[in-house]
């Protein structure tokens, strides 16, 4: 974060703007529109700024800048053509800890001006961090044509029940819940649009009227293999409304920023070797959150329908009536391989895909040959710890020595690491890298060199 983002309640609070030309009346009509009472300095003045102050809505003070313009003042903004006086004007007001704006040279000031969409009460504000403000500017025409007119409306009515809400409503998941849907009430918003002051409190007493308390429910979510932008925008949508979200060590950092930030995370996190929650307990986790009238999302890494034990789960709620439904999500093989350039199918090189748990009940020697057979893809999960049992089992069925292999740790983030070799060499290979990670074998492994676009590939 280069710039922390806040909004500053500037009505009737003296600022400075320097400069009296037509960059400076922009920032003018900015400082106006938060009620600010606005000095300004320059030694020339555009006609409009001459006229504002005949309004009585800004002084003008014909004049060069000097330190003592900067007296009582919250904020300034220097907008001179002249960068020598700009860099004073920001050297004086930080010596003096003012906030300062120096127009077109973010490098030289202590916040920046977003672009601003006003649906006020609610304010949206993009900045690109003075890096590409036309781009800041293209997203803002964007939005405002997403975000309706009476956007505005519905938040000043909003603020208006929030009183009688907290009165008809004792827990604040019941008022959460109304918020949620008078905030997606097409009705209500029909009304507002046409301005029919009796059908608006209509319809508000039939949502206050209606039964605010939410059922308990369970959301199986697929947080995908690491990558945030990899989540499904239904995923990311059950985390934005969920009361609690309870995840485990496969859901990347990256993803848990995307939590609604009031709700209760609880951790279960297993580790190769270490299971701090029992899979039972949580399961009773999940059971006595949504038997407490509360939405969980229950977050795993990849699929919860691949390795991800989700069945196992739904089956507990099952069994104590509890609603549930699912997300499905990137799962690792998939995520994992193409972010290291190895495709899982190739026409000339692999017709199939098995996935393999390396952690699962044991396979015969049957099961085995099917495994080892020509022109297919096998990705293991969890099996870096048993990689020499694998390298051994697989040239048991004789699968041969300089089979391309590869091993992908930690797929899709930014500390990706990716080892390619010959299956000869998986047991030596495995012992470099750390869990979670995927071995792939098969042919498709040596395309690598050639599809590689995320990261580096090292060869052992």
């Amino acid at each position: 974060m280069d710039y922390f983002p806040i909004f500053c309640q500037l009505n009737n609070k003296p600022c400075l703007l320097v400069g009296g030309g037509e960059v400076a009346e922009r920032k003018a009509r900015l400082l106006m529109d938060a009620g600010a009472v606005i000095s300004v300095v320059a030694p020339t003045f555009t006609p409009q700024f001459m006229q504002w102050q005949n309004e009585q809505r800004l002084q003008c003070f014909m004049a060069e800048f000097s330190v003592a313009d900067l007296a009582d003042k919250w904020l300034v903004i220097a907008a001179t053509d002249n960068e020598q006086v700009n860099q004073l004007v920001y050297q004086q007001a930080t010596e003096q800890r003012i906030f300062c704006n120096v127009v077109d040279s973010p490098k030289q000031a202590s916040f920046i001006m977003p672009s601003v969409i006003d649906r006020s009460p609610i304010m949206v504000a993009i900045s690109s961090g003075g890096k590409a403000p036309v781009l800041a500017r293209i997203l803002r025409e964007k939005m405002e044509q997403w975000l309706p007119n009476s956007l505005g409306a519905l938040a000043q009515l909003a603020g208006k029940l929030r009183e009688q809400v907290k009165q008809r409503f004792a827990t604040m998941s019941a008022r959460r819940y109304f918020w949620e849907r008078f905030f997606a009430d097409k009705a209500l918003q029909a009304e507002i649009d046409a301005g029919r002051d009796n059908g608006i409190q209509q319809r508000i007493s039939t949502l206050l009227a209606e039964n605010n308390q939410p059922q308990g429910s369970v959301v199986l979510v697929g947080a995908g293999p690491g990558d945030a932008g990899l989540m499904t925008i239904k995923g990311l949508q059950q985390c934005q409304q969920a009361d609690v979200v309870i995840y485990d060590r496969l859901v990347s950092d990256e993803v848990m920023h995307l939590v609604r930030r009031d709700a209760e995370r609880i951790y279960v996190g297993k580790r190769a070797g270490f299971h701090c929650v029992p899979q039972e307990e949580i399961n009773q986790i999940l059971i006595n959150h949504a038997k407490a009238g509360k939405r969980v999302v229950r977050l795993k890494g990849g699929d919860p329908f691949i390795f991800g034990r989700g069945s196992e789960e739904l089956e507990a709620l099952i069994e104590h009536q509890i609603p549930f439904s699912v997300v499905p999500g990137i799962t690792a093989a998939s995520g994992c391989t193409t972010y290291a350039g190895i495709p899982l199918t190739h026409r000339d090189y692999a017709q199939s895909v098995r996935f393999i748990t390396g952690h699962g009940k044991g396979l015969n020697d049957a099961q085995w040959q099917c495994i080892a057979q020509d022109n297919q893809t096998l990705v293991f999960y969890m099996g870096l710890s048993k990689a020499d049992y694998i390298q051994q089992m697989l040239l048991n069925q004789h699968m041969r020595a300089t089979m391309p292999v590869a091993i992908v740790e930690k797929g899709t983030l930014a500390t990706q690491k990716v080892v390619v070799g010959q299956l000869q060499q998986l047991a030596e290979m495995a012992n470099s890298m750390q869990s979670p990670a995927l071995i792939i074998v098969g042919e498709v492994v040596s395309l690598n060199q050639k599809l590689q676009w995320f990261g580096t590939t090292l060869a052992n």
